[in-house]
């Protein structure tokens, strides 16, 4: 039983990301003029707004007008991440849902993009560029990977210095001469 409760954490999380992506950018959409600013915290003007905005690039409007490209590397990222997550062995729980980020987050800008031909942005903190809840998932999903992929790394050194320990204290106890 577990192990189908772990093989739908992908595609529920993914779901929930492509949900809320896409609600609340169907939001600003039907609340909110090109460029307009929504500011939801008067208080907290200078620091947070939300602006309608679009982007045919990348994220952070890098490379504009190639949004062709981009709905071929989220397609490539799309079928790495589905054949990446079907080899995963049982538990990596953080792992699976890091996947789901990246996968809600890359089916959402992608469907603005074959709808739409750009992505929808709109979340503002003034010395960062606009950006949405895909983006914010995808690059969650990464430093959670990361953090995984690091963590793994060290629990891997960890046990390997342990070994040497284990094999130095083995050594010595064997040279020692025997008590009468």
């Amino acid at each position: 039983m577990q192990k189908k409760w772990e093989k739908l954490v992908l595609p529920m999380v993914a779901v929930v990301v492509l949900i809320a992506d896409q609600l609340s950018k169907h939001w600003v959409m039907t609340h909110l003029h090109l460029n307009e600013i929504w500011v939801p915290i008067p208080a907290l003007e200078w620091l947070f707004v939300f602006r309608y905005a679009t982007n045919t690039g990348a994220a952070f409007g890098i490379f504009p007008d190639m949004g062709t490209f981009f709905m071929i590397i989220a397609v490539v990222v799309v079928v790495i991440i589905v054949f990446y997550y079907r080899h995963l062995p049982q538990g990596q729980w953080l792992v699976r849902i890091s996947l789901g980020l990246q996968l809600g987050g890359a089916l959402g800008n992608l469907l603005d993009r074959v709808r739409l031909g750009r992505v929808t942005d709109f979340i503002d903190f003034r010395i960062w560029p606009v950006f949405n809840l895909a983006d914010s998932a995808i690059v969650a999903g990464v430093v959670v990977l990361a953090f995984c992929l690091l963590r793994e790394d060290w629990l891997e050194q960890k046990q390997i210095a342990a070994k040497s320990v284990e094999g130095k204290q083995d050594k010595k106890e064997s040279s020692l001469p025997l008590s009468d």
